[in-house]
């Protein structure tokens, strides 16, 4: 059950097959590839001791060598630790710390700011630039190691947008059947020609890296580090039939990039990680097509595998089912099942409200070092998502929030997102952000983020009647900030946290737009 054997299988049948490429130039082939991966691997074991199950951290912005450390890893019979490249040096740190890594892989830069708070069971940190590297690449290849479908593959590290990330042990098995699911629900005709990693490969990127990898598909850098549309599209002319995955937030700035100029778009663009407003989505499907885009709502307990959303669904034409399904994050994926539940984890009635669970082979085998928050989380074998949504009779999960992004207010429920599916609708507005916050008389009160071009557009009084236009008085927000920009992780997440953090700084609040423009996040 290795996922290494995937590779392997992939040099043996496709060994002249592009497999990684720099922008438009090809690197190496899968014959290449998995040669380099096997004398990698050997290079590891022998810095493992040939113990299995070493954990190794991966530090890397996403860069060809990328692949190669990853596979090479299972390849050893060793565990992937992915970290986030932007993190600070010290968060870093702690989950290198926190997950007892051996090895740290890195590119240059990460490299050298992590000597500074190297933890004390870090052995070897390598730079997958230096001739340290190149020299491993030299040792004699090595078959893949023998793993059980319960052995950990990855260990995932939550965003940390309400606290601190918690490491998430993903197994082979779990991670075969997500790639299951990728063939049957979000990309099942195919062809599978190219992946483009605009999206951080210590993420969802990277695990879409699998099933690319059984199917002998390219793997596609880009050259610009950082997520830029007009790349996206000139990686897609020159890739024919290439797959994305890509946060809302990215999708929204390739709209934007789309309408200045024609472009090719990728085959596919499927979207997750974050919510997916009905207006964007009526946006991307007037640029890009329906046949274009597929939705996933998973997380990293249960990696890119809980729903989706696939193109016939995005193609639907009446207008009243449009906003329905658009509004929701599709129906379970092939190999789970999904439910909505009360506190006491049974099943609710169609429409009720209550917490998402999903059940299958997708779901992790537990959070590392850390048996209480495990306990918690997978209860009779439901991953309790701490997500709040409701499920139509014919099994359409529409998300509402975070459960403790909640807000009551004078004893009734107030959920951000349906907040925030009414701001954006506004011409002057082009994000949002919803929170609540602590009031004597009604417990909580709602309060709106804004960014927005002309801040000269908008008052109070225009704000509310646009509120209310589409929903009750008691959900319009009580208060309004104006803001230059939402603060974000580097996947694309607004982090609620922060901007609730901001909100405990303002004294004496009066029911007036501020204009918060010097607020830097």
């Amino acid at each position: 059950m290795n996922l290494a054997v995937f590779l392997d299988r992939a040099r043996r049948l496709h060994p002249t097959r592009p497999a990684v490429a720099l922008g438009k130039k090809v690197l190496t082939n899968y014959e290449q590839l998995g040669e380099k991966v096997a004398r990698l691997a050997s290079a590891i074991s022998s810095l493992a001791g040939g113990e299995k199950g070493v954990h190794v951290g991966l530090l890397m912005e996403n860069t060809p060598a990328y692949l190669e450390v990853l596979f090479a890893c299972w390849h050893a019979g060793c565990v992937a630790v992915p970290i986030n490249s932007k993190l600070h040096p010290k968060e870093s740190a702690h989950i290198l710390s926190e997950s007892k890594s051996l090895l740290c892989f890195a590119t240059e830069a990460a490299a050298e700011q992590i000597e500074s708070h190297r933890p004390s069971s870090l052995s070897y940190v390598i730079d997958v630039e230096s001739a340290d590297y190149k020299q491993m690449l030299t040792s004699c290849e090595a078959p893949p190691e023998s793993r059980d479908p319960g052995d950990p593959a990855w260990i995932f590290y939550t965003s940390g947008t309400t606290g601190s990330p918690k490491g998430a042990i993903l197994t082979h098995e779990n991670l075969t059947a997500m790639s299951a699911c990728y063939f049957l629900d979000i990309d099942p005709r195919g062809p599978w020609d190219a992946i483009l990693h605009v999206a951080p490969m210590s993420h969802g990127s990277g695990l879409y890296s699998i099933p690319f990898v059984i199917k002998a598909g390219c793997h596609v850098i880009p050259e610009i580090k950082s997520f830029n549309a007009d790349q996206v599209f000139a990686l897609s002319t020159s890739w024919k039939n290439s797959v994305i995955f890509a946060a809302p937030t990215m999708v929204k700035r390739m709209v934007t990039a789309r309408r200045q100029k024609p472009a090719e778009n990728p085959r596919l663009i499927i979207y997750g990680g974050g919510p997916m407003y009905v207006s964007d989505c009526r946006d991307a499907i007037e640029l890009f097509g329906a046949n274009c885009l597929v939705q996933l709502y998973g997380q990293g307990e249960s990696p890119m595998t809980i729903t989706h959303l696939p193109p016939s669904l995005h193609a639907v034409a009446d207008e009243s089912a449009l906003s329905s399904i658009l509004g929701s994050v599709g129906t379970a994926q092939s190999l789970v099942q999904v439910k909505v539940a009360g506190e006491d984890g049974i099943g609710l009635a169609p429409g009720e409200v209550g917490e998402v669970l999903v059940k299958g082979p997708t779901v992790m085998k537990g959070y590392l070092n850390n048996p209480q928050a495990t306990e918690s989380a997978i209860q009779d074998g439901w991953l309790r998502t701490g997500d709040h949504g409701a499920m139509d009779q014919t099994g359409f999960l529409t998300l509402m929030d975070r459960r403790h992004d909640l807000i009551i207010s004078g004893g009734t429920n107030i959920y951000p997102r349906e907040v925030e599916e009414t701001l954006i609708k506004h011409e002057e507005i082009s994000e949002v952000a919803v929170i609540g916050k602590p009031e004597k008389e009604w417990g909580e009160s709602v309060v709106a983020y804004l960014v927005c071009e002309d801040t000269a557009a908008l008052t109070i009084d225009s704000l509310d009647e646009f509120c209310m236009s589409s929903m009750a008085r008691f959900k319009r927000p009580r208060e309004y900030r104006l803001v230059k920009s939402l603060p974000k992780n580097s996947y694309g997440k607004v982090l609620k946290t922060a901007i609730r953090q901001l909100e405990t700084t303002l004294q004496n609040g009066v029911n007036k737009v501020l204009d918060l423009g010097e607020v830097r996040w």
